[in-house]
Formats: C-alpha cells, sequence, structure tokens
C-alpha cells in the first residue's frame, strides 16, 4: 500500500487525470446539464432530427443510461478500485484513452441522430468505452485478488450488453425499451450493491464522531435478501414489464429495501446532508421499486413513467450526485460536509425529480411540466460543474 501510495505522489501529470473521478464525473455532469434541455428542446418541436434512424424518445433514454450514466459509473468505478486492491490508479494517457472512448461514444450517437452514421458504425463507436471499462476493471481485480468486486464487473458488463441489445434493434424486431430496461436493472442492483455498502458506513462512521449509538445494522440477511430480490425483480421487470408475477416480486424487493434503508439510522443525519443524502437516494430506489409494483399490477391505475422516472430522475439523480460530490471532496483533500452550494444541488436534483414523478398531477401540460422539472434536475449537474470543476480540474490540496 506505501508503494503505491508513494507512486501516486510522484505522479506528475495532468491533475485532471489524475483519478478516474475528476475527468467522467465533470464530464458526465456536463452532459447531463446539456442533454436534458436538448430533450425539452425535443418535446416543444425547437429540436427535430427529421427523418433520422434514432428516435428522440430513444435517443433521451439511451443517452442518460449509457451517456451520462456511464461516465459517472466509470468514475466511481476507476476510483474506488485503489482502494479494493491496494494497486495504483488509472490515470495519464490510459485514463485520457478512456475518457476519449466514452467521448466517441456520445459523438457517435450524435451523428446517427442526426442521419449522419449508420447504426453499425455508432455500435463501433459506442461499446469501444463499455468493453474497455470491463476489461480494466477486470484486470485490477484479478491482478489485486479483489474477488469480492467481483460483481461489480458483471454489473458493468450488463451494462454494455443491454446497449449491445439497442443497436441490435435496429435490424431486428427486438424491442429497444428492453435494452433500456435491461440496463436500468443493472443500475438498480449497482445502487443495491454499492448504496447498500457506503451508506451504512459513511453513516456510522459520522455517528461515531460524537453522535454515538445506536449504529447502522451490519450486514446480515436482510441485505442479501435485498439483493437477491431486487435483481430477480429487475430482471423480471426488463422481460415482462407488468403481471402479477412481476408486481409481487419488485412489491418484495420493495418491502424487503424499505426495512434495509431503515435500520440504517438515516433519521439522525439530517444535521450533515452530505450523509443524509445518501439516505433520500436509497429511499428513492425503495420508492421506485414500490411505484414500479403499483404499475406492474395495475398498469390502467399506475402510469409506468412516473414509476420509470422515479427510478431515473430520482434514484439514479439523487444517488450519483451523493456519490460525486462526496466522493470529489474526499478525494481532493476537502472537509466532508456540506456547504451551501452543496445543499443547493441536492435541493435541485430532488425538486426536479418530484416534479417529474407528479408531472401528470399538475395543473399545467406535459409539455409543461417536463419542461420544469427537467431544467431543475439538469440544473442540478450544472451547479455540480460549476462549483465542484474547480476542485477536480486542480491539484489535491
Amino acid at each position: 500500500m506505501e508503494g503505491t501510495s508513494s507512486q501516486r505522489r510522484a505522479y506528475v501529470g495532468s491533475a485532471f487525470l489524475s483519478g478516474g473521478f475528476r475527468p467522467f464525473y465533470l464530464c458526465g455532469a456536463l452532459y447531463a446539464a446539456l442533454a436534458v434541455p436538448l430533450w425539452v428542446l425535443f418535446l416543444h418541436g425547437i429540436v427535430a432530427p427529421g427523418g433520422a434512424p434514432l428516435e428522440p424518445l430513444y435517443w433521451h433514454a439511451h443517452e442518460m443510461i449509457f451517456g451520462f450514466l456511464g461516465a459517472i459509473v466509470g468514475g466511481f468505478i476507476l476510483t474506488a478500485i485503489p482502494n479494493w486492491t491496494g494497486r495504483l490508479p488509472v490515470m495519464g494517457n490510459p485514463l485520457g484513452a478512456l475518457l476519449a472512448l466514452w467521448l466517441a461514444g456520445r459523438v457517435g450517437v450524435a451523428l446517427l441522430g442526426a442521419g449522419t452514421i449508420t447504426p453499425a458504425a455508432a455500435l463501433l463507436l459506442d461499446l469501444a468505452y463499455p468493453a474497455a471499462l470491463v476489461a480494466t476493471t477486470l484486470r485490477e481485480i484479478v491482478a489485486g485478488k479483489n474477488w469480492r468486486n467481483l460483481p461489480v464487473v458483471g454489473i458493468i458488463a450488463v451494462f454494455g450488453l443491454a446497449n449491445l441489445l439497442f443497436y441490435v434493434s435496429f435490424w431486428t424486431a427486438l424491442d429497444p425499451m428492453l435494452a433500456i430496461r435491461l440496463a436500468l436493472g443493472g443500475a438498480a442492483v449497482l445502487i443495491t450493491l454499492i448504496g447498500g455498502r457506503i451508506t451504512p458506513s459513511f453513516t456510522r462512521n459520522w455517528l461515531a464522531k460524537g453522535h454515538g449509538e445506536p449504529f447502522p445494522a451490519p450486514f446480515g440477511m436482510v441485505d442479501r435478501a435485498a439483493l437477491l430480490l431486487t435483481g430477480l425483480a429487475m430482471l423480471s421487470w426488463a422481460i415482462f414489464v407488468d403481471g402479477p408475477a412481476v408486481g409481487a416480486l419488485l412489491l418484495a424487493a420493495g418491502g424487503v429495501q424499505l426495512v434495509r434503508l431503515l435500520r440504517w439510522q438515516g433519521l439522525r443525519t439530517t444535521s450533515e446532508p452530505l450523509v443524509l443524502i445518501l439516505h433520500v437516494g436509497y429511499g428513492w430506489l425503495v420508492a421506485s421499486l414500490l411505484a414500479m409494483s403499483a404499475a406492474a399490477l395495475a398498469p390502467f391505475a399506475v402510469n409506468g413513467s412516473t414509476a420509470l422516472h422515479a427510478l431515473t430522475a430520482g434514484a439514479i439523480g439523487t444517488m450519483t450526485l451523493a456519490v460525486m460530490t462526496r466522493s470529489t471532496l474526499g478525494h481532493t483533500g476537502r472537509a466532508l460536509t456540506a456547504d451551501g452550494g452543496t445543499v443547493a444541488i441536492y435541493v435541485l436534483v430532488n425538486l426536479g425529480a418530484l416534479l417529474r414523478v407528479a408531472v401528470h398531477l399538475l395543473p399545467m401540460s406535459y409539455v409543461q411540466a417536463t419542461t420544469i422539472a427537467g431544467t431543475l434536475w439538469s440544473a442540478a449537474f450544472l451547479v455540480f460543474a460549476l462549483k465542484y470543476g474547480q476542485y477536480l480540474l486542480t491539484p489535491r490540496r
């Protein structure tokens, strides 16, 4: 470990490429801040691809998952690996190459949306990044003999497979939303796995600094059941969407996840938003599973889009910013506490998510409500880029 620390200190390249979180958090945040407003312009009819092979709805779904979320997942995994394995982090030119592959994918999808290149060409550009990320993660975990985190490689591979299936839909009768649902299922499992580690861990660390017991419950049967049931429920939802069996699995997963969350003492962290936001983000996952259960059991009564956006705008949006803010502060040598700007980020993303989930209940048109919700949600990532960009671009304190 000391050798690894010495090598890290000896790095003399660009600060921006000294850790995976730096380029991928910044680029992912900027992409979220741009992609959602572009989707709003599509809704208003101001921007239209006009006969392109990639419909705006599918572009929106694809890029928010494989573009935005793909960047954040890559930044987190590349930053966590050294802690898992004790090996030198991926940095410098290798990290720059991964970033270039992610950017190439975004350019490829944009050109496909404009009708400039074929789906086959876009596929080659877009799948290079997840393939390289899987290979890099697997290499580091195997070299470090860190077998406990092999499931993370599997989840990243699911993202890559889902992206491949999305492109397969251009040449077959396969529903492209199957690929989207499969990727979202992987995201839910990733939140369950990683969020289920860091939320109680960081909560315990904070409580131990003067707040005392009770501490979050240790990992046990409830946690194992949450992982298993969430994986099964999301897979069944990805394939079948609705029906009694799907609804029952989602309800069971949501119920166990709720019990899991309540065991983590989240209500005792209200004085530190940096910790509380982890519980809020995980709470969105619970809410999304329960909402998806209701939509699967009674699709005529519960809007499926509402349930879907509880997962995407709510759970994914909030949890990514919770992780991005905390890890950026910690890895750049700053105090682990949320100031006013950070709290504003949390408020904006949750307001945007709440409005997006409630869009069909608001006394305004769908387009108007979605515009307001999308503006607030994307503003959270813009504020992150503006406030945290200075930390990501400069050397550690």
